[in-house]
């Protein structure tokens, strides 16, 4: 008699992809938060809703579109807008060559794992040793993406209802936010020194500079680790 066979086996999770998941909650917490924010930042200047949550949906970077509303909020043109939001998403460039060697396969499948790179899993796949854990990455993102695409729901759906950002105090998330992420971060004698000299390049640059030209030049601060962790290794 032939022992039954199961014709759909089921597959495990990776554990890695779990423990993503499960350090990407906090985050996602934040993220549902600003999101949130977010949206009544789009309703308020009048987006339709479907332009705020398609556009969170595609982009998923808070800083640069927050920063786009403010500039669209102020009167300013669509172009300006989608320059200071590239400016903004401009420090990615440097992560990606930071995270790169830690992705399998040819250049395009980087590419299409490095779409996953946010701050948050960004650092938290981080083995404090310049390689990253792609499935803690994946993990941690998946958390992220969805509670910042469901806050931008509830944002542009009930933002009459929800009422002011800085009533509520959803203003002060989005810094709160990058402050946890940056304590959490600061595991070693490098890390400290590279996000000092980052700040103090963004607080020279802020006053003389347009909006996310700080944070470009700020970023590049992570190279200067890289290739001094490099050189140490040789």
């Amino acid at each position: 008699m032939n022992a039954r066979r199961d014709v759909n086996p089921r597959r495990d999770v990776n554990p890695r992809f779990k423990e993503g998941l499960r350090k990407g909650v906090p985050f996602g917490v934040a993220a549902a938060l600003v999101g949130t924010s977010f949206g009544v930042l789009a309703r308020d200047v009048g987006m339709p809703a479907w332009a705020g949550v398609l556009m969170s949906a595609i982009v998923f970077a808070g800083s640069a579109q927050i920063a786009a509303l403010g500039i669209l909020g102020a009167g300013g043109g669509l172009g300006s807008a989608i320059g200071a939001a590239a400016l903004m998403n401009s420090r990615f460039l440097p992560m990606g060559i930071v995270i790169g060697p830690s992705l399998p396969g040819g250049p395009v499948a980087r590419a299409l794992q490095g779409q996953t790179v946010v701050d948050a899993s960004w650092a938290l796949a981080s083995d404090g040793q310049g390689g990253f854990d792609r499935h803690v990455l994946f993990g941690s993102s998946a958390v992220q993406y969805v509670a910042w695409v469901a806050g931008t729901i509830v944002g542009v759906l009930g933002g009459s209802a929800i009422g002011d950002l800085e009533t509520l105090g959803l203003d002060a998330v989005y810094p709160a936010f990058f402050l946890a992420l940056l304590i959490a971060e600061l595991r070693s004698a490098r890390a400290s020194r590279v996000a000092a000299a980052g700040a103090l390049i963004a607080l020279v640059l802020i006053p003389f500079t347009p909006p996310g030209i700080p944070v470009l030049a700020a970023s590049l601060a992570t190279l200067i680790g890289l290739v001094g962790r490099e050189a140490e290794a040789a």
